[in-house]
């Protein structure tokens, strides 16, 4: 089985930062790409940071220059910075990782549960 865990949210007034965690377990052979998504009250689950094995990132053009996404591959775990947050980054923020198991060595994308960011105005 494999696991991801978040960890990090939270209320925050607007400007303010927070620093999002989510570590990969289990039966893991491989990571490739890791990322962060989020899904706000009534709108669809929307892409927000990615990042390579090799430490190549995407951002959304809402989030660039105030959100920085981070990988340590020794910790499976990634990590997203947010910075100068605002009310409209109020969202429920999702960890996803593609990842290959040990001993079938199948990929499969795997999901956290979700960690609630809160920005108040």
């Amino acid at each position: 089985q494999v696991q991801l865990v978040e960890s990090g949210g939270g209320l925050v007034q607007a400007g303010g930062s927070l620093r999002l965690s989510c570590a990969a377990s289990g039966s893991i052979s491989r990571i490739n790409t890791m990322g962060w998504y989020r899904q706000a009250p009534g709108k669809q689950r929307e892409l927000a940071a990615t990042i390579t094995s090799g430490g190549t990132t995407n951002y959304a053009d809402s989030v660039k220059g105030r959100f920085t996404i981070s990988r340590n591959n020794a910790k499976n775990t990634v990590y997203l910075e947010m910075n100068s947050l605002k009310p409209e980054d109020t969202a429920v923020y999702y960890c996803k990782a593609y990842i290959q198991r040990s001993l079938v060595y199948s990929w499969a994308d795997y999901w956290g549960q979700g960690t609630q960011v809160t920005v108040s105005s």
